[in-house]
């Protein structure tokens, strides 16, 4: 589907012939992706037994508080996390760009992308681990917090922070991936441009603003668009780590339950189609974005 959206959204004579290898693709897409699709957008309109019952689920979507906690929190999650990872991951690909070491302290940052995202989640389940307050803490968030004289909070359990505290897990696997797209898009700004701003006397914050940030411009799209992508879709965190309860659930979660736990289908596909309409902008924005590169180049 992203390819034969890039077709549409360039329509030049060099990229009809694409259109010959992506035949093949787009039968297995059309089985695979598009029939589903289809049959999920049907089903959004039905009730548990099949029965067709108009717009209900999407008014129970907007509608019961439930469903709008669920919304907000996607909409927090969606906002916090590809902002905080791209910003973290930049800044430490500029502090450690030439530096001596450099390659372990991009190691230790990208070694959360290789731990699959239950796996993080356990381990951050110990992380927040919570025991009474006469009892030894085994979760070091506890731990710090009764060194600095608190109490130990049920970190998991307290709305709205424990929303935050499996945001802090997501933006802690996407900083490293962020980190190392970002480190070599500047690599690749001319030594030359940054020298000439030095020439001209500009600091090394306006080189960074004015140079280094433009000169990336295309790779900060993308790696926001992916976090993006990737965030709207986080399934894992939230199931592992609380199940949805405590007022925690995100669409992709409330969409699991709805439909195979709560035996309501229709929900959950109208869940999934409004997880699909909340991604296409996004995809839709970063091919704009990378066509307006190609045609100044």
């Amino acid at each position: 589907m992203v390819g034969v959206l890039g077709y549409l959204a360039d329509r030049d004579d060099d990229s009809k012939p694409m259109l010959v290898f992506l035949l093949p693709a787009a039968l297995l897409l059309t089985v695979g992706l598009v029939y589903p699709a289809i049959r999920t957008t049907l089903l959004a309109f039905t009730d548990k037994t099949g029965s067709f019952n108009g717009l209900d689920n999407f008014v129970w979507m907007f509608t019961q508080p439930e469903a709008l906690v669920t919304l907000a929190n996607t909409v927090v999650w969606v906002i916090l996390v590809p902002l905080l990872s791209t910003a973290i991951g930049l800044a430490y690909a500029v502090f450690i760009d030439k530096s001596r070491g450099e390659r372990v302290y991009k190691m230790l940052v990208f070694m959360p992308m290789a731990i699959s995202m239950v796996g993080a989640s356990i381990i951050w389940r110990f992380m927040y681990a919570y025991r009474g307050p006469e009892q030894e803490q085994i979760g070091l968030v506890n731990q710090i917090i009764v060194w600095l004289g608190g109490e130990p909070q049920q970190i998991l359990q307290n709305s709205p922070w424990n929303t935050l505290a499996l945001i802090v897990v997501m933006i802690w696997i996407q900083t490293g991936f962020a980190m190392v797209v970002l480190s070599a898009a500047i690599k690749g700004v001319p030594t030359e441009q940054l020298e000439a701003a030095q020439i001209d006397g500009a600091n090394p914050w306006q080189r960074f603003a004015n140079v280094t940030v433009p000169g990336i411009r295309t790779s900060i799209v993308v790696v926001v668009t992916t976090i993006s992508i990737a965030t709207l879709k986080v399934f894992d965190i939230v199931r592992t780590m609380t199940a949805g309860n405590f007022s925690t659930s995100v669409v992709a979660n409330e969409m699991y339950t709805q439909a195979f736990r709560s035996g309501e289908p229709g929900r959950g596909a109208a869940l999934a189609l409004i997880l699909f309409v909340m991604v296409m902008p996004i995809v839709i924005y970063n091919i704009r974005v990378l066509n307006q590169q190609k045609a100044i180049r």
